[in-house]
């Protein structure tokens, strides 16, 4: 199969990232890549241009670096609280996902984390404090407080002993509702 390089004008999911020189199969580059703007043929002038993508490419990841540092120090003293639908015995309805915590980030604390970067290898699907990890980057990592608390109210207790002496109640169960015949 045809082989050609291209140079990465953006970031490519499992092919590389911005100013990566890559060897792609020529369809793949002459249908998808080039068409949508995602790579440039490899030539005399565009070599000249990977200068330039490389330099946009250093600042671009510096700058996130700095931003995933500045989070990271944000979430050590956060707690995100999470309620949730529970039924009678206190047991969780669902789980709660990496996709319900960087939605509640987002309502929150205004705080846009993609799912990707919430490492949770299962689903939460107890109530109480749990911690979390964040890939913020690749060189980033955070923890983050989870609070899971039931939306239901506890359920209060419920007193059934009746006073001493109370007569209401004779114990006699006539008929169970019906009236007592009257003498005549």
């Amino acid at each position: 199969m045809a082989k050609t390089e291209v140079i990465l004008t953006q970031p490519v999911f499992g092919l590389g990232a911005e100013s990566d020189q890559v060897k792609v199969a020529a369809g793949y580059a002459r249908n998808f890549l080039l068409p949508q703007g995602l790579a440039i043929p490899l030539t005399g002038a565009n070599k000249r241009r990977l200068e330039s993508l490389s330099k946009r490419r250093a600042e671009r990841e510096a700058l996130d670096l700095n931003n995933m540092q500045e989070l990271s120090k944000g979430f050590t003293k956060l707690i995100l609280v999470i309620k949730v639908k529970t039924g009678e015995d206190g047991k969780m309805f669902g789980s709660v996902t990496s996709g319900t915590i960087a939605d509640e980030l987002k309502t929150q604390f205004d705080i846009a984390l993609e799912r990707k970067k919430i490492n949770l290898p299962e689903a939460i699907k107890t109530l109480g404090e749990h911690d979390v990890d964040l890939k913020l980057h690749t060189d980033v990592h955070a923890s983050l407080k989870v609070r899971v608390e039931s939306q239901n109210p506890p359920p209060a207790p419920v007193v059934e002993a009746a006073p001493a002496g109370d007569k209401g109640d004779r114990g006699d169960r006539r008929g169970k509702g019906r009236p007592a015949k009257k003498a005549e």
